[in-house]
C-alpha cells in the first residue's frame, strides 16, 4: 500500500478575507511522502488590486514582482488537481485553508474535500514548552532554516520540515505517552488523530522506552539526572593577566574591560571575607559574567553554595541559559544548579493523573491534558510554568499545581517533582531564584537556603518591587464571581451539581446538609451583591460622557458599612465550614467512588480552597489597616461593579526586607548588583530604601567612554511646556514629533510614556492622522499580548514603532539596529495623586522632608537612566535617545538628569532641526 502523501501549503495575500476582496499574491506547495520532500510548487499571482504597504514590508513582495504574473484563475485547476488524494497541511489552517476553498469557489470550482492538518495545533502539543508557534520562532528554536518569513516558498518548506520534526518528536516519546495521545487526539480541531495513530502502530514494533523514564500510575516520567562532580579543581583568576587569558581562550576578539575585572574582584572579595556590599553597573560591564564566575569558584572552593536571585522569570531564564553556559565555558567546569521556586508552581502527579480519566473534557481542557503527557515525557523539573497554555488552558493547570494540603495526602512513595528540586539544592553549588521566592523561603521557620555561603541579588533594587508585592493584598470582584460560578448550584451542571450527585449516590449524608449548603451559599452570594452595589454607591462613579472612565479612590476616603462587609466574611467562613464537614463525611468513603468521580471531588477542594483564599483576602482588605499602609480603589465607570479591584500595600518595605537578611549579615557574603543604585547627589537612595546601613559599601562600575559612542541624545527645545498648555495641545505636539523622528529613522523606535491615558490618546491621534500607516505600530495596553510578545513582534518588522509605559522603561533588551531611537515624551515623574506615591510623599511631608527632591525626583531620575540605558546594549549600537519634555533644561533639577546619563553629546534642536540631524546622522 502506497504510504500518505502531505501537501504542505504556505499562501500570502493582500489580507484577511478573500469575500471582501483580499487575493493571492504568492502560493506555495511542499510535497512530502515517508517524510521525504518529492517536489514543490511555487508561484507568484497577479491580485488584480494594489499590494498595502504594511503587506510589502511583511512579505517583502512587491507590486513588480506580481506584475506579470497570472491571476489565480489562471493557476486554479492545476492547484486544485495537485492537491487531490494528498492530506492538506498549513502552518493556521484556518487560515490558508478557508482562503483557498473560497479562492476555488470564486474561479467556479468545487469545494476541496479530503484530510487535513494544523502544524501549529501539532507543535503546541509536541513542544509544549516552546516560547512561541508562530512559524519564524518555533522555526528558530528549532534550527529550521528560515531565511526569509512571511514569503510563501520559504514558510512552506520551513513547514513541512516541521512537520517531519513533529514526527520525529513524537516517535522519541515512549509508547505509553503516544496511547495517551491516540486516545484523547479525536478531539483537536485538525486531522491529527491519524499521524497519532501511524506513530502508535510503528511504536509497537520497536523498544517503547526511553532512558530515564519510568512508568508512575501508567504515564511515563522523566527522571531528574545526576549532575556531574568535577575531577579537577577551579581557581579564581586573581590577575588582569589571568583574567584576560581566561576569556580570550574562549572569546574571539576579545576586549578588556576594566569595570568588569574589577567588579570580579570586588563580588570575590565580599564573598571570601563575608561583607555586604552594594555594585552599580552600567550597560557594557558584563555584569553578569563578573557576578557569575567568582560566584562558581567560590561555591566550588568552599563546597557551600551561593544564591543567585533574579527580579523576574524571564531574567531568570536568560540567565541559565545564555549566561551560566558562558561562565562554564570560560571556567572550563561544569556546574551543579538547582532552581528554587515556589510549591505552587510544581505539578502534583497523583491529581493530573486522576483527572485523565474524565471523558467529558472541553477542547481546552483535553488539549492541555496533551501538552502535559508529552510535557512529563520531556521535563526533569515538574515545573509547570514550562508549558505554554492560552485561554482555558490556564485553569486546567492550576488545578493540577501542587499544595500545601495535597502534601498531607501524599503517599510515602510517590513521586514528587517539588520535593525532588529541594533535594537538589542540597548538591547545588548555585541556587538560582527570583526574589519574590527568595523573600518567601528566608521567612520561612527554616529557609532552604539556610546553609549558604553568599547571595548575589542582581537587578537589587527591584527587591523593593518585589517585598511590596509580596504584602500585597487584592480584592478583585471578577474573581469572586468567577470563583462562585465554578460552585454553581444544585440545579446546573457546576461543581455543586456534581457533588450532589456523589453525594445521593453514596447516600451517606444527610439530605439536611446539602439542603443547608445550598441556602447558605445562595444566601453568602446575596450578601456579597449587596455590599458591592453599597461599595458603588459610595464610590460615586455613575457612568459620565466627561473625563476618563477609570477611576482611582482612596479607600479611606469613603464612608463603609463596616458592618456590612463583616457580614460577607462571616457568611463566607459559614459556608466553607459547612462544606468541609460534609467534604470530611464523604472523604471517609471515597476509595469506593470510581476514579472518574473521585475527579470531582479533587475539583470541589480545589474550589473551597480558592474559596478560602478570597475570604482571607476579603478580610485583609476591610479589616481596621495598619499605620503603615494604603489602600485604594480601581474602577472603570462603564462596567461596574466587574471593573472594581482593591489594592492594599504597605508604604515603606525596608523593614520587611532588613529583617530577611539579617540572619544572614556577617556570616555570608550579600551582594546587591544592579545597573541603577544611585542618583546624582543621593547615592544612597536605593540603598536607604532597601534599608542598608551606611556601613554597606557602595562601588560604582562604568563602561569605558567608547562604549557609548553611537549615542547622541536630543532635547526638543520648541516643543510646547507641559505645564503651560492643554493636554490636547501637548498629545498633538507629541504625536507630530513622534511621526517625524519615526520617518526620519524609518521606524525601530521606542516610545516611553508615563501616562496609559495619555499614550493612548496619542496613537489614537497618529493613527487618524495617518502618518505612520505603512508602519506597524505596536501600543502596550492597546494591542494584545504581553510585554515580551510586543517585543518579538516589534523585533520582527523593520517598519515598527513600540509605545510602552511603566515596565518597558526597564528590563527589555533590544540588540542592535533593532532598536534606532528612544523617545522619551514626558520626564518619568511619579502621578502626584498615585496612591502608593502619595502615600509616601504624605508620610514624609510629615516627617518635614521635601517629598519632591528626597522621593520624587530621585526616582524619575532613575527611570530616565533606565530608558537610556534600552538604547545601547552593545558597543556597537547606535541610536538617539531624544527628550520632548522642555523640563530638561527649564527646570533647575534638569540637570541632575543629564548628569545621571554617561558621557554623551547632548544636541539642543529644533524639531526640524532634529529631522534633518536624524536622517543625516542614519544615511551614513
Amino acid at each position: 500500500m502506497e504510504s500518505q502523501m502531505y501537501a504542505v501549503v504556505d499562501l500570502e495575500t493582500t489580507g484577511h478575507s478573500s469575500k471582501q476582496g483580499d487575493r493571492i499574491i504568492q502560493i506555495a506547495i511542499v510535497f512530502m511522502r515517508d517524510w521525504q520532500i518529492e517536489k514543490t510548487y511555487t508561484s507568484f499571482v497577479n491580485p488584480k488590486r494594489k499590494i498595502p504597504h504594511f503587506i510589502q514590508d511583511l512579505t517583502h513582495i512587491k507590486e513588480e514582482d506580481v506584475k506579470h504574473a497570472q491571476p489565480f484563475e489562471a493557476i486554479a485547476h492545476e492547484v486544485y488537481d495537485m492537491l487531490q488524494d494528498c492530506v492538506f497541511v498549513a502552518h493556521n489552517i484556518d487560515f490558508d485553508l478557508p482562503f483557498l476553498q473560497e479562492e476555488f469557489k470564486r474561479c467556479g470550482l468545487p469545494k476541496w474535500f479530503g484530510k487535513s492538518m494544523d502544524t501549529v495545533e501539532l507543535a503546541k502539543i509536541l513542544y509544549p514548552t516552546a516560547y512561541s508557534y508562530k512559524l519564524s520562532e518555533i522555526a528558530l528554536e528549532l534550527n529550521i532554516g528560515l531565511e526569509n518569513a512571511h514569503r510563501a516558498d520559504d514558510d512552506a518548506m520551513a513547514t513541512a520540515r516541521l512537520l517531519k520534526k513533529c514526527f520525529e518528536q513524537l516517535m522519541s516519546l515512549p509508547l505509553e505517552t503516544i496511547q495517551h495521545l491516540h486516545t484523547r487526539s479525536f478531539k483537536l480541531k485538525s486531522g491529527l488523530a491519524h499521524l497519532f495513530f501511524e506513530a502508535l502502530q510503528i511504536k509497537r514494533t520497536k523498544s517503547s522506552q526511553l532512558q530515564h523514564h519510568f512508568l508512575y500510575r501508567g504515564v511515563p516520567i522523566l527522571q531528574p539526572q545526576q549532575q556531574k562532580i568535577d575531577a579537577e579543581p577551579v581557581i579564581y583568576p586573581a590577575s588582569t593577566e589571568a583574567k584576560t587569558q581566561l576569556f580570550s581562550k574562549v572569546m574571539t576578539h576579545f576586549e578588556v574591560r576594566e569595570g568588569q575585572f574589577n567588579m570580579m574582584d570586588t563580588v570575590w572579595n565580599s564573598l571570601q571575607h563575608r561583607t555586604e556590599i552594594l555594585t552599580e553597573a552600567s550597560t557594557g560591564i558584563g555584569k553578569t559574567l563578573a557576578y557569575l564566575i567568582p560566584s562558581i569558584v567560590f561555591a566550588k572552593q568552599q563546597k557551600q553554595p551561593v544564591v543567585i536571585s533574579t527580579y523576574t522569570s524571564h531574567l531568570l531564564d536568560q540567565l541559565i541559559q545564555e549566561e551560566l553556559p558562558k561562565a562554564k565555558e570560560l571556567l572550563g567546569c561544569d556546574v551543579r544548579i538547582a532552581v528554587l521556586k515556589g510549591m505552587e508552581h510544581y505539578i502534583d502527579l497523583d491529581r493530573f493523573i486522576e483527572s485523565l480519566v474524565i471523558t467529558e473534557d472541553s477542547y481546552d481542557e483535553n488539549f492541555v491534558k496533551m501538552q502535559v503527557l508529552v510535557w512529563l515525557a520531556i521535563s526533569s523539573t515538574g515545573d509547570l510554568n514550562e508549558v505554554n497554555v492560552s485561554g482555558g488552558g490556564r485553569t486546567v493547570l492550576d488545578r493540577i499545581r501542587r499544595t500545601s494540603t495535597t502534601a498531607e495526602t501524599k503517599q510515602q512513595n510517590a513521586f514528587d517533582f517539588y520535593l525532588e528540586a529541594m533535594k537538589s539544592c542540597e548538591e547545588a553549588e548555585l541556587i538560582i531564584t527570583n526574589h519574590a521566592m527568595l523573600l518567601a523561603d528566608l521567612e520561612r521557620e527554616t529557609p532552604i537556603v539556610q546553609q549558604v555561603g553568599g547571595f548575589i541579588l542582581d537587578e537589587g533594587h527591584q527587591m523593593i518591587q518585589a517585598a511590596t508585592m509580596r504584602e500585597e493584598k487584592v480584592f478583585a470582584y471578577r474573581r469572586f464571581k468567577y470563583c462562585f460560578g465554578q460552585i454553581g448550584h444544585f440545579e446546573d451542571r457546576a461543581l455543586h451539581h456534581a457533588f450532589y450527585r456523589l453525594l445521593q449516590q453514596a447516600d451517606r449524608v444527610p439530605l439536611r446538609y446539602l439542603s443547608k449548603l445550598e441556602n447558605q451559599f445562595f444566601d453568602m452570594i446575596d450578601v456579597f451583591e449587596h455590599a458591592m452595589n453599597h461599595l458603588v454607591s459610595r464610590m460615586n462613579l455613575s457612568a459620565s460622557h466627561g473625563g476618563s472612565q477609570k477611576k482611582t479612590i482612596l479607600l479611606n476616603t469613603l464612608t463603609l458599612k463596616q458592618p456590612l462587609l463583616e457580614e460577607v466574611g462571616h457568611m463566607m467562613e459559614q459556608w466553607l465550614q459547612l462544606a468541609h464537614e460534609v467534604t470530611r463525611i464523604f472523604k471517609s468513603y471515597q476509595d469506593d467512588l470510581e476514579p472518574s468521580k473521585r475527579v470531582w471531588l479533587t475539583d470541589w477542594e480545589y474550589w473551597l480552597r480558592d474559596l478560602q483564599q478570597l475570604l482571607e483576602q476579603w478580610r485583609a482588605i476591610f479589616n481596621v489597616h495598619e499605620q503603615n499602609r494604603t489602600s485604594w480603589i480601581e474602577a472603570d465607570r462603564r462596567s461596574l461593579p466587574n471593573s472594581i479591584q482593591i489594592y492594599d500595600r504597605p508604604i515603606q518595605i525596608a523593614d520587611h526586607i532588613t529583617q530577611a537578611f539579617d540572619q544572614f549579615r556577617g556570616r555570608d557574603g550579600i551582594i546587591w548588583a544592579s545597573g541603577t543604585l544611585t542618583v546624582p547627589g543621593n547615592p544612597r537612595f536605593i540603598a536607604d530604601q532597601l534599608g542598608l546601613s551606611r556601613e554597606v559599601a557602595l562601588y560604582q562600575f562604568q563602561a569605558p567612554a567608547h562604549y557609548y559612542k553611537g549615542a547622541n541624545m536630543y532635547i526638543v527645545d520648541d516643543m510646547p511646556d507641559i505645564q503651560q498648555v492643554p493636554q490636547s495641545a501637548y498629545i498633538e505636539a507629541v504625536a507630530e514629533a513622534v511621526t517625524q523622528a519615526v520617518l526620519a529613522t524609518e521606524g525601530r523606535c521606542f516610545v516611553l510614556f508615563t501616562s496609559q491615558d495619555m499614550l493612548r490618546k496619542t496613537v489614537d491621534l497618529i493613527q487618524e492622522i495617518g502618518a505612520l500607516e505603512d508602519y506597524m505600530i505596536f501600543a502596550q495596553g492597546i494591542s494584545t499580548g504581553s510585554r515580551m510578545r510586543l517585543l518579538k513582534m516589534f523585533q520582527r518588522f523593520e517598519r515598527s514603532v513600540l509605545f510602552g509605559t511603566n515596565s518597558f522603561w526597564e528590563g527589555v533588551d533590544v540588540p542592535g539596529d533593532a532598536l534606532s531611537a528612544v523617545i522619551v515624551v514626558r520626564l518619568p515623574f511619579s502621578a502626584p495623586e498615585e496612591p502608593l506615591f502619595k502615600a509616601k510623599a504624605d508620610k514624609m511631608q510629615q516627617q518635614g522632608l521635601n517629598a519632591f527632591y528626597k522621593l520624587s525626583l530621585p526616582e524619575a531620575i532613575l527611570r530616565f537612566k533606565q530608558g537610556f540605558g534600552r538604547l545601547i546594549r552593545s558597543s556597537q549600537d547606535k541610536g538617539a535617545f531624544i527628550v520632548l519634555d522642555r523640563r530638561i533644561e527649564t527646570k533647575s533639577y534638569g540637570p541632575d538628569f543629564l548628569r545621571a546619563l554617561p558621557n554623551v553629546e547632548v544636541r539642543h534642536v529644533s524639531l526640524s532641526e532634529l529631522v534633518f540631524d536624524l536622517e543625516d546622522w542614519y544615511n551614513k
